[in-house]
Formats: C-alpha cells, structure tokens, sequence
C-alpha cells in the first residue's frame, strides 16, 4: 500500500466506522486499530481545543470584525469626590488573540488530518495482516528511521511561533487604522486598503514620501552592491598576481577593517566628517577650503559620501569571496587563451568575469537584498537627512530606515506595515526573477 494512497478522501470514502468516527471523535481510529496511546493523546488534543474555543477562542473571535468597540471612560465616584478610568477594549490584543486562535484552529485542522489518514493507514494494516506498531516502537522510529522528523519538529514550531505568528500580526496591521493619528493607538478599526492607496497613489505627503525614498533605495542598492562588487573584484586580482609581492600583507591590510565592528567605524566617519571633524578642520588649516564641506548638510554630498565610506566597508568582504574563486579557475583556461593571442582585457571578460558572475550570483543577490535592509550605514551615517521629502522621510532614508522613524518616532503603525509589505514584495520580485534568470539557475553543472 503506497502512501500516496492514504489520503483524507480514500479514508473518508473507504474507512471502517472506527476510521469514519474519528472525524468526529478524534484519535477514536487509532485507539480501535491497536494504538490506544496515541489516540488517548490527540483524543486529549481535542478536548483541549474545545475547552480553550468554549473559554476563551469564541469569544475572542467574535470581536475580530470590530476590534473592540468600548472606549476608556471616565466615571465620577461619588464616595470617593474623583474620577476613576475604566477600562476599555484593547485592539492589539484583541487582535493578537484572534490570530493565536487562528493559528490553533489551523494546528487542529492539520491534526485533524494527520489522525485520519494514520487511522486509514492503520486499518489498512490490519486487513493486510500486517503488525501494527507500538507506540514504543514509534518512540524509537523518531531517533531512528524519523530522526528527520525529531531534529525538525522544535526549529519549525519556533520558526511559527517567533516568526510567522509575529509577521502575520504586523501583516495585519497594514489593514486597521492603527496610528496616533485620530488617537488610535488603543482602540482601531479595519480600514481595508485606505494605507496601500494612500501610499502608492503617489499623492499626497506620503505617496510622494514613498515615491522619493525608494527611488534614492534602488539607486543606492545598486551603486552599493556592484561597485562594491566590481571594485573588490579588481582588488582580489591585483592582489593574487603573480608579480605582487607581500600578499598576506596586502589582504591583512584590507581585512584589517573587517575586524572593527561596523558601528563603531561609522560613528568615527560620521564625527571625522562634521562641519567641525577632523577632515574639514584640516584641509581649513592646509588652506585648501575656505569653507567647510557639507559632508553631511547637503542631499548630493551626504548620498555621495554614503556611498564611498560604504566601498571602505564593503570592498574587503567581496575580496575575500573572490580571492578563493580565483583561485578555483582552471589554469588551463587561461593558458589556451594566451596562446590564442587573448590579451588581459579579453581574457577577463571571457573567462574570468563570467566563472565569477556564474559563482557568485546568489551572492550578489544576497547583496542587493542586503543593501535595500542596510540600517546600520544609513541610520548611523546621515540619520536620514540632511534635509526631508515630507514629515518623516529624509533625502538618505532608505525603505528600512524611514520605516522605523513611521513607527518608532511617529508611530504611523499601519503605515509601516505597509511599507514593510510593499518592500518585501520588491525584494522577492527582484530576487525570484534575478535568481530564475541567472546561469547559476538554469545550468549548475557548467559556468560557461
């Protein structure tokens, strides 16, 4: 009997009673077919969820249409001369609570269905004459021939339980009117779409907020990622020369920067590079400006600097990526190539750039993906300015970085939630397309 066979239909169209019954009554097929722990165990499942629904799940969904409707009051006592508050409805837990039912009522449907087939499988067994396991001998199948099952079971529920459950939440969001705008950041409604048409109507201060801050995200997640990437290149090359003597001591010199944590470099290049710092100070005094330069007062300076202390940063990574491709290249390669009169350029653009562009397009994904989410250059360097597009969003704001003012500084929730959805759609266009489209995707076994 092939697994494939064992499914909800066949064992609802072809199950005996016991099978049949455990629709209702779950676990009842697999105490009947000679697994009585089991079915004593989800039979408990059961229960539980209908104790949980019955206390607490219905009546936490039943407010998941309106998301509260009573307000803080305020009520005079007479006894003792003041007002009390009393308590209103809480829309964020509201809200939380009806998505943990959710996910609860989904888990028993995915048991509901793994009971069922395991009972049909079962019954299947038995009629086969086949001898049903133990439930001690399943115990010693999950450390043996289910081991997959045992060292998966704890990363997926932590992956739903921190991950999936938090972002369905904040997806939510992005459909209320949860803000301070109007006050509701107690007490919101659904508000459908109102966010998303607010924002990509491209009207208004935020439209033209989001319009400006991801224009200057794709330029900058462009310039960041293949210059860093061209540049490292170059680099690892001049480097793994043949004629260069001192290599260790060249990559030591590059990686050297590597080995000082991220924040603290940028914090020292944003204070060098103050009206006052230490750069204007001493071209001032070496007479070469009269004035100071607006590293970070002027839009143009500010990205333009963002981007040259970014190669400081970045480079050295991607010569150590390159520098062991490199060294992976046949030599045979580049052997027939001079010996049919290539010359460096042609060489490099033949053999070398594309066995690097073959190797390293996940990398460069990963980059770019990278670079659009790179908080830390942003926010530490410029905090988004100099100056703004609208009430929150700067001239150097990325899509991450505006996002977090939104929502930390202002708190437009909704509105974040919106960016945040519209910028993970971005991203998993470009690199879903990118990745399907590369070399890399269509043909993993050659790089030419």
């Amino acid at each position: 009997m092939k697994d494939k066979n064992i499914s909800v239909k066949n064992a609802i169209k072809f199950g005996d009673i016991w099978t049949r019954l455990s629709m209702l009554v779950m676990g009842s097929g697999l105490f009947m077919h000679k697994q009585k722990t089991k079915g004593v165990l989800v039979f408990l499942c059961e229960l539980a969820f209908i104790f949980y629904m019955a206390t607490l799940g219905i009546s936490r969904l039943a407010l998941f249409g309106s998301l509260g409707t009573q307000a803080q009051q305020e009520v005079w006592n007479e006894a003792k001369g003041v007002y009390e508050y009393v308590q209103g409805d809480n829309s964020q837990l509201i809200l939380l609570y009806c998505i943990v039912t959710l996910f609860v009522i989904a888990a028993l449907v995915v048991l509901w269905i793994i009971q069922l087939r395991h009972s049909y499988k079962l019954q299947k067994q038995l009629e086969e004459g086949k001898k049903v396991p133990t439930f001690i001998e399943d115990i010693k199948n999950l450390f043996n021939r289910n081991l997959h099952i045992t060292l998966m079971t704890l990363p997926i529920l932590g992956i739903l339980v921190f991950n999936v459950v938090p972002l369905t939440y904040m997806i939510s969001m992005a459909f209320t009117t949860y803000s301070k705008e109007g006050n509701h950041l107690v007490l919101f409604d659904w508000n459908g779409l109102t966010q998303f048409i607010k924002v990509l109507s491209l009207k208004g201060s935020i439209g033209k907020q989001f319009s400006s801050v991801l224009k200057w995200t794709i330029i900058w997640a462009i310039f960041a990622t293949f210059l860093n990437y061209i540049l490292g290149m170059i680099l690892a090359l001049v480097i793994n020369r043949k004629d260069t003597k001192g290599k260790a001591f060249w990559r030591f010199c590059f990686i050297l920067s590597i080995a000082v944590p991220q924040f603290v470099s940028l914090m020292i290049m944003r204070t060098m590079l103050q009206p006052q710092g230490a750069v204007n100070v001493v071209l001032q005094n070496a007479g070469l400006i009269t004035e100071p330069l607006p590293f970070w007062t002027n839009a143009t300076w500010a990205k333009m600097t963002i981007i040259i202390i970014n190669l400081w940063i970045g480079i050295p990574y991607t010569m150590l990526q390159v520098t062991g491709i490199l060294q992976n290249i046949p030599a045979e390669l580049y052997e027939a190539a001079k010996m049919d009169g290539a010359g460096p350029i042609t060489i490099f653009f033949k053999i070398t750039l594309p066995y690097m562009l073959f190797v390293t397009t996940p990398y460069l994904i990963a980059s770019f993906v990278g670079n659009i989410n790179n908080f830390n250059v942003i926010y530490l360097l410029s905090g988004g300015g100099p100056t703004y597009v609208g009430d929150s969003a700067g001239q150097t704001d990325l899509l991450v970085t505006w996002l977090y003012k939104l929502t930390i500084n202002q708190q437009y929730y909704n509105i974040g939630a919106v960016i945040g959805i519209l910028t993970f759609a971005i991203l998993s266009v470009i690199t879903l397309v990118t990745y399907r489209n590369s070399k890399s995707y269509k043909n993993e076994e050659a790089f030419m």
